[in-house]
């Protein structure tokens, strides 16, 4: 890992965007990116189930939005791209502590082992992927294109023993890693990685007891809003402790390096291309037969 430093000249660039917060954007993170944002100059529209509090209540465009739901969110971007005439940038901040371990013997009335709660899934990765597939249909129709930053946790590249909250933030990673290269991207995508966060997520004695451990939620909306800034920040992974930043990602110090140093007669990266080659094709293939119908349809009226 790199260690980085942030100033506030540093996201000075955010000035005048046009930058959407896909949910929690009413507590912990997401409202500290609000108001960093805010405070650099940025236009925002925030989304949340609950309503933003003063003073960002009477002024920033907001509406209620579940992230569950793809429709809510649709048009969430859609009133967005209404209000300003673009987006420059979106912030995928949704997320809920975890819901299962896999682990339960719970059953239903028949003695029938009951699935796992899937709620925790569906807000952090689900959800997620839902704001990266409008934000980068809505980023695209920007000629200056622009960048998606995820909330991913410490645990999207540490072991820890929440099963599913794990399991949904090495997913965000996961979205950053296979997105950030890909030919049609067209944007930019990274994601931050903070250590203890003050937030909703964390029950206030879960906070006193941990104390100094626990960072405030703005040292996290500076490494957000330095990704949205820095036009060269791409496919990296922002890890924040205690008012610190490392950039995990990229350099000779960064994950992939290492693994490189870790393996190196192993053509790992040139798999990996032959593999995207493959699903590309294989992609384009079966655009050309889903679109194959529509065109015998035409053919036949003419």
């Amino acid at each position: 890992m790199t260690s980085i430093t942030i100033t506030d000249s540093d996201l000075d660039g955010i000035k005048d965007q046009v930058i959407i917060v896909t949910a929690g954007a009413s507590s912990g993170i997401g409202l500290a990116t609000v108001k960093r944002l805010l405070q650099h100059g940025a236009k925002v529209f925030a989304s949340d189930l609950n309503p933003l509090p003063e003073p960002e209540n009477s002024t920033v465009p907001f509406k209620k939005v579940d992230v569950t739901s793809w429709s809510d969110q649709l048009e969430f971007f859609k009133a967005a791209k209404e209000k300003y005439g673009r987006i420059d940038h979106v912030f995928a901040n949704a997320g809920i502590t975890a819901n299962t371990m896999l682990l339960e013997d719970d059953v239903d009335e028949n003695g029938n082992l009951l699935p796992p709660n899937m709620k925790t899934v569906n807000v952090n990765l689900i959800g997620i992927m839902y704001t990266v597939k409008l934000g980068i249909h809505y980023i695209r129709q920007n000629p200056k294109g622009g960048s998606l930053v995820l909330t991913g946790s410490a645990s999207s590249i540490c072991r820890f023993a929440a099963v599913d909250y794990a399991t949904t933030k090495h997913g965000i990673l996961g979205l950053v890693r296979a997105l950030y290269k890909h030919p049609q991207l067209a944007l930019r995508i990274n994601a931050v990685a903070p250590s203890w966060t003050a937030s909703n997520i964390l029950p206030p004695e879960f906070v006193a007891a941990l104390g100094e451990v626990v960072q405030p939620a703005d040292v996290v909306a500076r490494s957000v809003v330095l990704l949205m800034a820095d036009e060269k920040r791409n496919g990296e992974c922002v890890y924040s402790e205690r008012g610190r930043f490392w950039e995990v990602e990229n350099g000779e110090n960064g994950f992939h390096q290492k693994v490189k140093d870790m393996m190196p007669e192993a053509n790992v990266e040139g798999l990996l291309e032959i593999a995207e080659k493959v699903i590309q094709a294989s992609v384009a293939a079966a655009a050309v037969a889903a679109a194959a119908p529509a065109a015998e349809k035409l053919e036949a009226k003419q």
